[in-house]
């Protein structure tokens, strides 16, 4: 064995324990919303980062970055969103050459009802377990671990 840094026992333990976590809460989370409202995780990013946008539209690319996935992946959800009615694509009248995709009204009274239940199963699954200092540690430590994957992330 060379220079390795191995994980002590307890490093492991709580490693164990974080990747559970990131596999299980957006299975459980994605499984909510598949029964609740016939819509995917990415699906809901996707109309909520909409919904909280000027005008609720944005270019692609900006939509992409937001609800953190590819373009391609992005472009598939939005065709799928665009035959429900819940969105509209259309060039940006300011840079023909980009897309802009805007919240429809449909698709904006979709989130509107499908948020209280999403809403509920965040507060039950994260936050009713936790004391009011425990989920300022988690989101001290959720930053902390961010920045050190994109420190010009914010």
């Amino acid at each position: 064995m060379g220079d390795e840094r191995w994980l002590e026992a307890d490093q492991q333990q709580t490693w164990f324990t974080l990747v559970l976590l990131l596999t299980r809460l957006p299975a459980a989370l994605g499984a909510q919303l598949q029964r609740g409202a016939g819509l995917t995780h990415f699906e809901y990013q996707v109309l909520a980062c909409l919904s909280a946008a000027p005008g609720h539209t944005l270019r692609m690319s900006a939509l992409a970055t937001m609800a953190d996935g590819s373009l391609s992946r992005l472009s598939q959800v939005v065709s799928r969103l665009e035959k429900r009615g819940w969105v509209e694509r259309h060039p940006d009248p300011e840079d023909g050459r980009t897309t802009l995709t805007a919240l429809t009204d449909s698709g904006l009274g979709k989130l509107v009802a499908t948020a209280p239940g999403h809403v509920a199963e965040v507060r039950r699954l994260v936050f009713d377990s936790l004391t009011k200092a425990q989920q300022r540690q988690l989101d001290r430590i959720g930053r902390r671990i961010l920045h050190a994957i994109d420190p010009d992330r914010p």
